[in-house]
């Protein structure tokens, strides 16, 4: 069993535990859509062939987002989320609409081990509470969407459609404080570029947490996997088309974090 230290922010990790590579998959019509910046969504396959792809593969994690449930007002595709479930044998998010305690207990009973939500818990910041109090920290993870607007980084919604006037790092204190297990953070700007993460927001919003830090956004080729775990140390990474075109092979990447000195599992 791995000892959680209790430190001060931004230590209290446990030790001795691997980085997590987590493949993302976005659906929209019961396809996996990927895009640039959030926009220009094209098809990227049949998210339960990904899924079992994936688990196969050896990803640590899979995340799956209905990237249009809150935006179109509707619940997550709850028996599409039952069929990837049944495909994988790895620990498994889901978000997209969840607003009630009610969409979270049909989600986790359909087979998620955890619950991602955004905009909901910025419109409503003591369902935080609410889900940690009835499902425990560990289900919670609090996904966030920044974008670097007039030089500060701001929370925006609804699929990035929405900029809000909370600024990203007091939202994630905020988060963090109400019960969130997990946090992760997409950056707008970084996100289809396949330019590399925003290793220093991340960095820097890592040194104030207690909590696990996954990143997202602009994974592009295997180093800068290696650069986001060796920099800003965040506890996992999580990409989509690069992995979901093929363009890296989980085995192959972990392969090169094990050579460059980051635990993973293999």
């Amino acid at each position: 069993m791995n000892k959680i230290i209790h430190t001060l922010p931004g230590e209290l990790r446990e030790t001795g535990l691997a980085k997590r590579i987590i493949p993302c998959l976005d659906v929209k019509d019961g396809r996996t859509v990927k895009g640039v910046n959030f926009v220009a969504l094209r098809d990227a396959g049949d998210p339960v062939e990904l899924a079992y792809q994936y688990s196969q593969q050896g990803a640590d994690e899979l995340v799956f987002l209905d990237i249009t449930a809150t935006h179109e007002r509707r619940k997550t595709l709850v028996e599409l989320v039952r069929s990837v479930a049944t495909q994988v044998n790895i620990p498994f998010t889901i978000g997209g609409g969840i607003n009630e305690i009610t969409d979270a207990d049909i989600l986790l009973n359909s087979g998620a081990d955890k619950i991602s939500v955004n905009s909901a818990v910025v419109r409503n910041p003591g369902f935080i509470d609410e889900l940690a109090l009835a499902f425990g920290k560990q289900f919670v993870v609090v996904a966030i969407d920044t974008k670097y607007v007039d030089g500060k980084n701001y929370v925006h919604l609804n699929g990035g459609r929405i900029k809000t006037d909370i600024e990203t790092e007091a939202w994630i204190k905020e988060a963090e404080e109400r019960g969130a297990g997990e946090i992760l953070l997409t950056s707008m700007d970084q996100d289809g570029t396949k330019a590399g993460f925003d290793n220093a927001l991340l960095k820097k919003v890592n040194t104030t947490m207690g909590i696990p830090l996954i990143a997202s956004g602009g994974a592009g080729n295997k180093q800068h996997f290696v650069d986001v775990f060796k920099y800003a140390n965040v506890d996992a990474a999580l990409a989509a088309s690069v992995f979901h075109y093929g363009e890296i092979l989980i085995p192959d990447l972990k392969t090169l974090l094990r050579q460059n000195n980051i635990e993973v599992r293999i």
